[in-house]
């Protein structure tokens, strides 16, 4: 979502995309889903991630 919409418009966009025998699941499950995204790319932008070596690593102490 840009981040000129707000959340309001960017879930009645979403909705509007959606078939019209959706459920009330389904509309849940997908805003939750792009609620997840944006916040994953907030993380992004903010430099709150993991390289990919120091996730292996995190995985191997994990598994072990």
């Amino acid at each position: 979502m840009p981040a000129t919409l707000s959340a309001k418009q960017a879930s009645l966009r979403l909705i509007e995309r959606l078939d019209e025998d959706v459920t009330f699941e389904d509309i849940i499950y997908e805003l939750y889903f792009l609620q997840k995204v944006e916040r994953g790319l907030e993380d992004v932008k903010e430099g709150r991630t993991l390289s990919h070596e120091e996730v292996r690593k995190e995985f191997e102490k994990w598994l072990s």
